[in-house]
């Protein structure tokens, strides 16, 4: 009898491996996305294999591969990706980071995918361990004169504003019901609160879809395609009554399988932008507009900077919606230095009157994280970026 196979899945569809479950001496542990397999990888017996759906939750599989293989550890197990259907793309990227095998699920039957898996496993098994030495992962820091600096400043800017923000607060207040704050989740080198002072009108979230299609500034296209959350999936329909191709998501009040979610996402990214921009916003009250061409809307996020969440300059926090489309490796660049209040596409930005391209926007935000990794930090830096955000305060358009 052949011996127990070990296999760590990461993906939503284990249903795929049942019936070789159930013919094969394999022990199939199943997890739904990365961050999950890495905690089973540390706090488990090494596995003989991985397999690794290519869509999974907030980023795909070749980030786990990357972690992997920053772990001298791991390099003999055999790293399977799947995808449900072929990409040129995808698999030109498997191939550039050497992962061990790719299949396409609809033309793989199961039983030649762990035959596959048993080869690799033997292979490596059999293969001389390389001696390189393990990458050990360093908990992100903070340099400590730009966290000094930033406690210095907020404590210092609150202090001295709390007046004159008493009184912007009572004039939100008098002008429009609602809470005179903003709370929101913002992506920055982790997901967190962030405060600013409300511009809008309450209820504005309700628009938000219908005037990024409108008034987007960062869209490329005067039209947009139709929504296709309508349109069953292809695949399912050929299935008998009941049964799905893949497992079943719950999106607003659509219910729709996760291969045609992805692919109507797919699809949707060609034709709108990543990052949602409103030119002359109808939802901003008057107060809310010259709270917002004075930067005033922005003075409780120096909360956030005393809290950790930000830093007085970096890379704006992007709202979830934005972060999960800067999936990959060159757009996620931006997420490796700290979120802030100014930087180097706030400045450029308001310089240019609120106009600037979706790809500029992009290229500035690596700019930033490539000055502020290892040792290219430099405080003076960031000196001159906050005195070059001074002039750029007043300005006449809203952006």
């Amino acid at each position: 009898m052949k011996p127990l196979l070990n296999i760590l899945y990461i993906g939503n569809y284990p249903k795929y491996f049942e019936r070789v479950q159930q013919k094969q001496n394999l022990l199939l542990t199943s997890v739904e996305n990365s961050l999950t397999a890495v905690n089973y990888l540390k706090s488990n017996k090494q596995p003989d294999a991985i397999i690794c759906d290519y869509h999974l939750p907030g980023q795909n599989g070749l980030f786990l591969y990357d972690w992997l293989r920053e772990h001298a550890t791991y390099n003999a197990v055999p790293f399977v990706l799947l995808a449900n259907e072929f990409s040129s793309d995808v698999f030109k990227s498997a191939f550039t980071k050497r992962v061990d095998d790719f299949y396409v699920t609809s033309n793989t039957l199961p039983e030649d995918l762990i035959s596959r898996i048993e080869f690799l496993h033997d292979f490596k098994k059999s293969a001389p361990v390389s001696n390189a030495p393990e990458r050990i992962d360093e908990a992100y820091r903070m340099p400590l004169s730009k966290r000094i600096f930033d406690i210095a400043v907020a404590s210092t800017v609150l202090l001295l504003a709390s007046p004159f923000l008493l009184l912007i607060i009572l004039a939100i207040r008098l002008e429009s019901k609602g809470k005179v704050y903003y709370i929101a989740k913002r992506v920055g080198r982790k997901t967190f609160d962030f405060y600013k002072l409300r511009s809008m009108r309450t209820g504005s979230d309700n628009l938000l879809k219908k005037l990024a299609k409108e008034k987007n500034q960062y869209n490329n296209t005067s039209t947009q395609t139709d929504n296709i959350s309508d349109i069953p999936c292809p695949r399912c329909s050929k299935l008998p009554e009941g049964e799905t191709c893949s497992p079943v998501m719950h999106i607003d009040t659509h219910q729709v399988c996760d291969y045609w979610y992805n692919f109507q996402k797919k699809e949707a990214a060609k034709n709108s932008a990543t990052f949602v921009k409103i030119v002359n916003d109808p939802r901003v009250t008057r107060v809310g507009k010259f709270i917002r061409n004075t930067s005033i809307d922005e003075l409780p996020q120096l909360i956030n900077v005393i809290k950790g969440d930000m830093s007085i300059v970096g890379n704006r926090p992007l709202p979830v919606y934005e972060a999960e489309l800067l999936t990959g490796d060159i757009l996620s660049k931006r997420f490796l230095a700290p979120a802030g209040i100014t930087g180097l596409w706030q400045v450029e930005l308001r310089g240019k009157g609120g106009v600037m391209s979706e790809d500029e926007r992009k290229r500035l935000d690596n700019e930033y994280a490539d000055h502020f990794k290892g040792d290219n930090y430099s405080f003076w830096y960031d000196i001159k970026l906050i005195l070059r955000t001074i002039p750029a305060l007043l300005q006449k358009g809203s952006v």
